[in-house]
């Protein structure tokens, strides 16, 4: 079995993304989405992009943006993957010129039919919730993941005390974490970075 993949998602400053790649990040998260409060200027997530090193993925979240608003903002900082968190369609998805993660948020079995009109590289799972398109802090009832159709990535709620028995219950391809690993919003905890990461890698 592959090691699981981690992201740190939510990161706002250079300080907190150095601190996520020591710690073993995968992949690194940044908001677009003017709603959230873990907003990233493009000017500053280029800045930041631009010292990553060569293995390090940088997503770019995005919520019911234009495909020309999302295409801009990836080729103007750097990044790689489009996550997209709103409603956006199949026929959106396969209009980006690069790999897409389409969040879905989770509250039963019928997530696996709206996952399955989409060819996309993986769904990020998240906890659902009336208020917002995630971020929730919350998790969801895991056995909900089993028979996906793709890859799948774990969210909601994900934090350095469940994120092993997560991997454990779903074996998921990835895990990620935002609010999971702070000390107030867009500001990260190190020390919980780190011990979310040993807790996922040791579990995989």
């Amino acid at each position: 079995m592959n090691p699981v993949k981690i992201k740190i998602c939510g990161i706002t400053n250079e300080v907190d993304a150095t601190a996520a790649v020591r710690a073993g990040a995968d992949a690194l998260g940044f908001i677009f989405y003017t709603g959230s409060p873990r907003y990233a200027e493009p000017e500053r997530v280029a800045e930041i992009v631009a010292g990553l090193p060569p293995f390090v993925v940088p997503v770019g979240v995005f919520v019911n943006a234009a495909v020309d608003e999302v295409d801009g903002i990836c080729e103007s900082t750097g990044i790689q993957v489009a996550q997209l968190h709103g409603d956006e369609s199949p026929d959106f998805c396969n209009k980006l010129d690069r790999p897409v993660v389409k969040a879905l948020r989770v509250r039963d079995e019928s997530w696996k039919s709206d996952a399955a009109a989409y060819d996309v590289g993986a769904v990020l799972l998240d906890t659902f919730a009336e208020d917002r398109y995630g971020g929730t802090g919350l998790t969801f009832d895991w056995r909900l993941v089993e028979g996906s159709p793709h890859r799948v990535i774990l969210s909601g709620g994900l934090n350095p005390r469940n994120v092993a028995e997560a991997v454990r219950c779903v074996l998921p391809y990835a895990v990620d974490t935002g609010s999971g690993v702070e000390r107030e919003p867009g500001r990260k905890d190190h020390g919980k970075i780190r011990a979310f990461v040993e807790a996922a890698r040791g579990s995989s």
